[in-house]
């Protein structure tokens, strides 16, 4: 079941078009990974999917319902959460004060030390932002998104500042997400661990999507290996090098 869909999406800016026809589909108990180069649209698209930026052609459906004027607040109503790539977090609350509203407001309680202790920020509660590092900031911000228990979740770069270590347990925590039945988009550049978490993969590229039914169906297709992967495939490599040694 698609919870939220953008469609036949077009931006520009100052004239110049980043989006011309993109698409975004978040299925209900899937996991999707949005992917493409620096400047392909991504942030762009998943914006325009979470009401956030205004797009300038194209429609926002949620739950198969048009929604004529998408905005994040809205759409947050309706259970959408989105993970911008950055300044989520109020700076003079604590941690602990900021997760425990964010569950509140969603009509439920969350046991925050555990989310926390999962994350690896169960020493920051009592923290305000500003004294976080880097890393902590982007995991106490997943943390955020994942108190809220949104039906949809779209996550923009949520391995940004993040340890190898760490990554683990983030991806942990979104297919958990996922499997307890919502929708999740993730974006970013960490291609190896977005293919190996995705059930679906979007990419975007040349201002529109291309959308391939699950990691291995991308994984296989020339184009997406060649053009955004950088890989030719074994077949053609071994067909140069024969050709070469001849």
């Amino acid at each position: 079941m698609i919870i939220l869909e953008a469609d036949c999406v077009g931006k520009s800016y100052g004239g110049r078009p980043v989006l011309t026809s993109a698409s975004l589909r978040a299925r209900a108990g899937s996991v999707t990974a949005l992917c493409g180069r620096n400047g392909a649209g991504k942030s762009t698209l998943m914006g325009i999917a979470a009401g956030w930026t205004r797009a300038d052609q194209g429609i926002v459906r949620m739950d198969g319902t048009l929604v004529p004027r998408p905005s994040l607040p809205a759409l947050a109503r309706r259970g959408l959460f989105f993970l911008r790539d950055r300044d989520l977090l109020a700076p003079g609350i604590p941690v602990r004060r900021q997760l425990e509203a964010v569950a509140r407001s969603a009509g439920h309680m969350a046991d925050i030390p555990a989310l926390a202790e999962a994350l690896g920020i169960g020493g920051q509660l009592d923290l305000t932002p500003p004294r976080l590092s880097g890393g902590e900031t982007r995991r106490t911000e997943i943390a955020l998104a994942l108190a809220r228990r949104p039906r949809c979740l779209l996550a923009d770069e949520p391995f940004r500042g993040i340890s190898p270590l760490d990554i683990e347990a983030i991806v942990q925590a979104l297919r958990e997400l996922a499997d307890s039945g919502a929708a999740v988009v993730v974006a970013g550049h960490e291609v190896g661990v977005l293919l190996d978490t995705a059930d679906h993969v979007v990419w975007c590229a040349g201002g529109s999507t291309r959308e391939f039914a699950s990691a291995s169906a991308a994984r296989e297709d020339w184009q997406f290996r060649q053009e955004y992967l950088g890989d030719v495939p074994s077949v053609i490599s071994q067909s140069i090098s024969g050709a070469l040694n001849a």
